[in-house]
């Protein structure tokens, strides 16, 4: 792992990321807009989506572009599924625009004395050579709203401020928290994000009881934002982010729901459980030193649900 300095790529660790032992992500630092009649208009082909297949955050976006149809209008690079000292890397022919081998050399390449962490998932102008967005609330917003888009809003505007109340809620504690429940370098504040996910976790599953989805029986941006950490859950961060209470396949109303998105046309290819053990058993060697993937769980994801799955979702 590593950070960028002024330009230049340094090696850093968890422990630059931590404060009083508890993990505080930095904030992005791209949040340009692709929008009709703005410096980046959405042309066909002139984006190139940079994401890693076992990133969560990034798995927001591969999720939205599959779902609006727009493979063909954004090409994707993926970057490969270990992080050691280079960060990121591209394996070799999969960046044809700018041919860099690592993203840190994408973002330079974006802003030459770019100083802050390089992350997935990236959206990159081909036209002007400069990286639009990292944040990945954003593009999956640009992509939603994209010309020709296909299928209704995920994030519909009556249903806008419930999705936003939601989304703060999961994020703070269920998305991020399992990070902070897992790179915490102290007992109080791992207790801490524990209590506070598995709180959060408890209220979903209630929720879930009297419905099929977290506004009903449509599928929002919500869902999708929680649903790449659900799918995640017992295969990494059960065990090696010790989110350990119980395993999300205890929950049975989770469980069920973590199921019916997996079965959404399209969505079960752009989960790689080979990338996500990969990365994050294999590169977080302060967590897991000798690096040893594990070959469970059995997770059976195309197993029946109980919830109607939307054509369109």
């Amino acid at each position: 792992m590593g950070v960028l300095v002024d330009g230049v790529w340094r090696q850093d660790d968890f422990g630059a990321v931590t404060v009083g032992g508890r993990f505080v992500r930095p904030p992005t630092r791209f949040r340009a807009r692709v929008e009709a009649g703005g410096p980046y208009p959405p042309e066909p082909g002139r984006y190139r989506l940079y994401v890693s297949h076992a990133c969560p955050w990034s798995h927001r976006t591969t999720i939205v572009r599959k779902l609006k149809g727009l493979e063909e209008a954004i090409p994707l690079t993926v970057v490969d599924a270990l992080m050691m000292e280079d960060g990121w890397t591209i394996p070799a022919g999969a960046d044809p625009d700018t041919d860099s081998r690592c993203l840190w050399q994408l973002y330079v390449k974006a802003d030459p004395h770019y100083s802050g962490r390089v992350s997935v998932p990236a959206l990159w102008d081909r036209k002007t050579g400069t990286i639009v967005s990292n944040e990945s609330e954003e593009i999956i917003r640009m992509f939603d709203a994209w010309p020709n888009a296909r299928g209704p809003s995920l994030r519909p505007p009556e249903l806008a401020a419930e999705i936003d109340a939601l989304n703060a809620e999961i994020y703070g504690a269920v998305n991020n928290g399992v990070y902070r429940t897992g790179v915490a370098t102290t007992q109080e504040a791992y207790e801490e994000a524990f209590d506070e996910l598995f709180g959060c976790l408890d209220r979903l599953e209630k929720r879930l009881a009297s419905r099929s989805f977290l506004t009903g029986e449509r599928i929002t941006e919500a869902d999708w934002r929680l649903f790449v950490t659900l799918v995640r859950f017992d295969a990494v961060y059960h065990y090696h982010f010790k989110c350990n209470r119980n395993r999300l396949s205890d929950m049975p109303e989770l469980w069920d729901y973590t199921r019916a998105l997996y079965q959404v046309p399209g969505v079960a290819e752009t989960v790689r459980m080979d990338h996500i053990k990969t990365h994050y058993y294999g590169s977080h060697r302060l967590i897991n030193p000798r690096g040893i993937v594990p070959k469970g769980p059995i997770l059976d994801f195309a197993a029946p649900t109980r919830r109607r799955i939307p054509v369109a979702a």
